[in-house]
């Protein structure tokens, strides 16, 4: 018991709450104006001139990102109402495992890049079967312009075009030399392409909203438009 005794007696005693130091409270601020007198007034310091222009916001394409198509980030397209806010120049697209380059760089937006490569993977397995060759290149029209639908009649809406949102396929050339364009292979024969542009047109009805070819008017004899646009009342 004496030793029990002996070892409680030289336990630390637990401090009580009001023992525990306290922070010293934070000191108020000191406002003294110095003294003017008898000295010049400062003269007030310039603020930086501040932009007036609007910050321009872009959107990064998740199909780029992806590795679906490579382009390059343009800037904003804005011409009356025709525009873009986030336009890509198009440099290839992705087709069974490979990038197929495209001719001239097309200016389109990110909807319609995020559509060309399960269309241009489809044409590319159809002529690896039927014509044991590949495609090597996509031969490229009209992209990007600011102007009317191309119907044939006066006062039409706004094309597709006007948005970056549609894009106009002339042909494609082939690993083996060949070409086949809309022109002369949609009206001729298996020699000319005609199959391939034919199974082209019939493809992209799958992933595009407006598919038109050589025999939607003759504005459209020698190429196909492929568009993402919402048309008539059921888009």
């Amino acid at each position: 018991r004496t030793i029990l005794a002996l070892a409680l007696l030289l336990l630390p005693v637990a401090a009580s709450a009001q023992d525990v130091p306290l922070p010293r409270p934070r000191p108020e601020p000191s406002i003294q104006q110095p003294s003017t007198k008898g000295e010049e007034p400062a003269a007030k310091a310039e603020k930086p001139a501040q932009s007036t222009a609007p910050r321009v916001f872009q959107t990064a394409c998740p199909a780029v990102i992806g590795g679906l198509v490579t382009s390059r980030l343009l800037p904003p397209i804005s011409r009356g109402q025709c525009g873009e806010q986030a336009p890509l120049a198009l440099e290839a697209i992705l087709a069974n495992g490979r990038m197929v380059p495209v001719t001239g760089e097309p200016t389109i937006n990110c909807e319609l890049a995020s559509a060309l490569p399960a269309w241009l993977s489809a044409v590319d397995g159809y002529v690896a079967a039927h014509e044991n060759t590949r495609i090597a290149t996509v031969n490229i029209g009209t992209s990007y312009m600011c102007r009317d639908r191309r119907t044939g009649e006066a006062n039409t809406d706004l094309s597709e075009h006007a948005f970056a949102d549609a894009l106009d396929v002339v042909g494609f050339t082939l690993e083996d030399a060949r070409t086949g364009t809309a022109e002369q292979g949609w009206p001729g024969t298996d020699e000319d392409g005609r199959a391939i542009v034919r199974f082209a047109h019939d493809a992209a009805c799958t992933s595009f909203m407006t598919v038109l070819g050589p025999e939607a008017n003759a504005l459209h004899r020698d190429h196909l438009h492929l568009d993402y646009g919402c048309h008539g009342k059921t888009c």
